[in-house]
């Protein structure tokens, strides 16, 4: 039952912290300098135009009407209408979200994987050659910024190999293709299904696996150093547990910083996609989020950011019951 009421009241702080963010954002960025009549007015539109869009945004009402409406809106999952494109925002923004989280949610699971379990490996072996090399070499990989791996995976296995597409989530054949096969639109999901997206994912999914394996890594290898001294773990060997089993152990007792750290990782990752969109071309939500700021396009941009911190909260609820599920020694009262 204690559990029961745990998850319940994680829940409903999370609930609360999405209310107060969705509030925050709606606020700030009402309080910018300037608004969007000015933006149509500077673009050449007459009065009655302008007194028009006002009208049918509802940006003549009093502010708390807007906000209840925007609160309303956002519950029943419909953000507005774009400034910019004269589009539903959830219409406009939703491929291309899902273009930047099939990019950037795996690629960072797998770096957290693969990273955890070389650096539980290279932790047992502390002061090993194999150590030295693998965290130099992963540290040379992960301080480069991300774009920068990206342009040099392009010139080594776009430009001389000649292996992998340089950009772009499908090429126009497969558009083209697609196209005259269902005779209308083509959706993202029709491009997921192709081998020609997976092969243009290739490279930039490298480039996001690459860019953050070096953080769990160096975490476990330092974690996993200093739980092997511990007092169980000694009680572990005694008992004649096997090497590899002795790694597990260590691994999972090692594991609640890399997952505080998981996150908040796969956030950033988000947030830093667009330089590595634009290496790629990659149709993602990083592009769309400039263009939005540079336009004023208040509710995309409002969207995007909430999108960005629903994210952080939901990580952060899973985070919190994973730890009581990992490690015994959490209390769950407290």
């Amino acid at each position: 039952m204690g559990y029961i009421k745990y998850i319940a009241k994680r829940s409903l702080y999370s609930v609360i912290l999405l209310f107060l963010v969705a509030s925050a954002l709606f606020i700030g960025f009402r309080l910018l300098p300037g608004d969007i009549s000015a933006i149509f007015i500077q673009s050449g539109a007459d009065a009655e135009t302008v007194a028009r869009l006002e009208e049918k945004w509802g940006l003549n009402d009093p502010l708390y009407v807007q906000w209840w409406n925007y609160m309303q809106n956002l519950i029943l999952l419909d953000p507005g209408e774009s400034f910019r494109f004269s589009e539903d925002v959830w219409e406009l923004t939703k491929w291309r979200v899902a273009n930047s989280l099939i990019l950037v949610a795996p690629a960072i699971t797998a770096a957290y994987i693969i990273g955890s379990g070389l650096g539980g490996i290279l932790g047992k072996d502390r002061g090993s050659r194999a150590e030295r090399w693998g965290i130099s070499g992963a540290i040379m990989i992960g301080a480069a910024p991300a774009f920068f791996t990206g342009i040099v995976l392009i010139v080594i296995f776009a430009e001389v190999l000649n292996l992998f597409p340089s950009g772009g989530a499908v090429s126009t054949d497969t558009v083209r293709q697609l196209s005259t096969q269902t005779e209308g639109d083509v959706t993202p999901i029709q491009y997921y299904q192709t081998t020609d997206f997976w092969w243009h994912y290739t490279l930039p999914f490298l480039t996001i696996f690459l860019k953050y394996l070096y953080r769990p890594m160096l975490i476990m290898r330092t974690n996993v150093g200093e739980i092997a001294d511990q007092g169980f773990m000694y009680y572990h060997r005694l008992t004649g547990i096997t090497p590899r089993r002795e790694v597990g152990k260590l691994i999972k007792h090692a594991s609640l910083p890399v997952i505080t750290l998981y996150p908040a990782s796969m956030t950033r990752a988000i947030g830093g996609m667009v330089l590595v969109e634009v290496v790629f071309n990659w149709p993602g939500i990083g592009s769309l989020l400039v263009d939005s700021v540079l336009s004023r396009d208040f509710p995309v941009v409002q969207f995007i950011f909430f999108l960005v911190a629903a994210w952080v909260i939901l990580g952060n609820f899973v985070v919190d019951i994973v730890y009581s599920i990992i490690d015994p020694r959490v209390q769950l009262d407290d």
